[in-house]
């Protein structure tokens, strides 16, 4: 048996300003070959379980790629064709029995709005038989060339995806039933006109947490796989917004109808996916009240508007700004991006006061917002090179990167700032630089719902801050030009 096993993600947040190169691959991952093994096997991650099926299996495993980028801007042209191309080229090598992708979903491309169903379809051109298995993300705008150029796909049911391994051994499973003739998949697919936002998606919360409860009870009740995209609401191309897909074993009668009850279940809950937040001044008054109560865990505040998860600059000071402003104090702050503030810290040292413009050094064009940087005077707490292995259960055993590190101390903030964008969904931002998250009074974090696959534990409240950037939850900050019309909440008298 001869697979081909590979990885290309990115989520593409369509109004973001940070461009997506191969460079920001590198920056997250992007191996090839050999290293591909040897850099997954053991990880909490999709590729590994396809790397465990296949050695079980005794099959040939073919690894051209397994590249992966934070969150950003459309992927350039040339880069997408790169990594298409390693994965193309791969195919052309031979017969293959199968293969097993670990896609994101919400890939747009310059030129190529779909990039995963254009990668799938290049690769039918090529092998038109091949069975194909796709896991793919939550947060998945998910299109019909897509489901009509693979074998069987699934998506993470949890958020944060701390599931990413199981959901690759579920999907992968069925494709060596497939292949042994054990099973014969077919999919139902479809969408519902509902732009949920992200920050409404957390899956231990409603609605999101029950709709992927019914999705476990198709699969207890006979359905291979079943699975409720969220989609992602800052891809603005026609497909963006909730999905479902179901496979079922040779009865599409029986996945049709699995799929039109999570639709409806899903649509039902439309207004319960609308973030509903509050002024900044507000929200920052309350989490410092919360933290002046006694108590032994942290307050967490979410500057969810620039998180650079999701495709945000990271480097906005509103919310940071305002916390200084009241006066909140013992503040962890992770992370700011600026590359510049971190090498003006390593060359005055740690000890030595410095006077910099902090931040805000990204426009953001697509909201009419320019950087607004925030001059700082404070203390060089600890310097280091931004590397760590993630021990917490999203990622785990994936050696994360922030490149070179400093630690800003200034009137009662202890801010991380990073020279690569990375989202904290890890202890190890704080702990890397000597910070014990668990012992501060407040956590400042740039994040939405990530966060809470290390940080939950710890937090006795969280509070989220309506910041700026390009991550927002508000829609009329948006122009959305290529989405498809009549959708929930842009148009918020639509009926059933």
């Amino acid at each position: 048996m001869r697979l081909l096993l590979a990885m290309m993600k990115h989520e593409t947040n369509t109004f973001s300003p940070i461009p997506t190169d191969l460079a920001r691959f590198r920056d997250w991952a992007l191996v090839e070959g050999e290293v591909v093994a040897e850099t997954f096997t053991g990880t909490n991650h999709p590729l590994a379980a396809y790397l465990d099926l296949a050695r079980e299996a005794g099959a040939e495993m073919v690894t051209p790629i397994a590249a992966e980028a934070m969150p950003s801007g459309p992927v350039q042209a040339e880069t997408y064709e790169t990594l298409c191309g390693r994965i193309l080229d791969a195919l052309g090598t031979g017969r293959f029995d199968g293969a097993m992708l670990d896609l994101h979903g919400a890939m747009v491309a310059e030129g190529e709005p779909d990039g995963e169903g254009g990668l799938l379809a290049r690769m039918r051109q090529i092998a038109p038989d091949l069975p194909i298995a796709v896991t793919l993300d939550l947060h998945t705008n998910l299109t019909e060339r897509m489901v009509a150029n693979c074998t069987a796909m699934i998506g993470y049911k949890t958020y944060p995806h701390v599931d990413m391994y199981q959901v690759g051994e579920q999907i992968g499973r069925i494709l060596l039933r497939t292949l042994a003739g054990e099973v014969a998949p077919v999919m139902a697919w479809g969408q519902v006109p509902l732009l949920a936002q992200t920050l409404r998606m957390g899956t231990a919360d409603a609605p999101m947490g029950p709709l992927q409860d019914l999705t476990r009870e198709e699969e207890r009740s006979g359905a291979l796989a079943a699975t409720v995209f969220g989609g992602f609401p800052l891809s603005d191309i026609e497909d963006a917004g909730l999905s479902a897909v179901v496979v079922c074993d040779g009865d599409a009668a029986a996945a049709a109808a699995a799929r039109d009850r999570l639709l409806t279940a899903a649509w039902a809950e439309r207004e319960s996916f609308v973030y509903q937040g509050a002024p900044l001044d507000q929200a920052v008054a309350q989490a410092k009240a919360l933290g002046q109560e006694e108590a032994d865990r942290p307050v967490i505040l979410l500057d969810h508007a620039d998180n650079t998860g999701s495709g945000g600059t990271q480097d906005t000071m509103a919310v940071i700004a305002e916390v200084l402003r009241q006066g909140l104090k013992d503040v962890a702050v992770a992370a700011v991006w600026d590359p510049g503030a971190v090498a003006v810290m390593a060359e005055a040292g740690v000890g030595a006061e410095v006077t910099l413009d902090l931040g805000g050094k990204t426009d953001m064009p697509s909201i009419g917002t320019p950087g607004h940087p925030l001059r700082l005077t404070g203390r060089v707490r600890t310097l280091s090179d931004g590397r760590w292995i993630v021990r917490g259960p999203m990622y785990t055993g994936v050696e994360a990167s922030t490149g070179p590190t400093a630690v800003l101390e200034v009137e009662g903030l202890r801010i991380v700032v990073v020279s690569k964008h990375h989202e904290p969904w890890d202890l190890g931002i704080f702990t890397s630089v000597g910070i014990e998250p668990q012992h501060c009074r407040y956590l400042l974090l740039k994040s939405r719902i990530h966060y809470r696959a290390g940080f939950a534990p710890l937090a006795r409240a969280t509070v989220t801050c309506d910041g700026e950037g390009v991550t927002t939850s508000d829609n009329s900050q948006l122009k959305f030009e290529h989405i498809r019309r009549p959708m929930f909440p842009l148009d918020w008298n639509m009926r059933p």
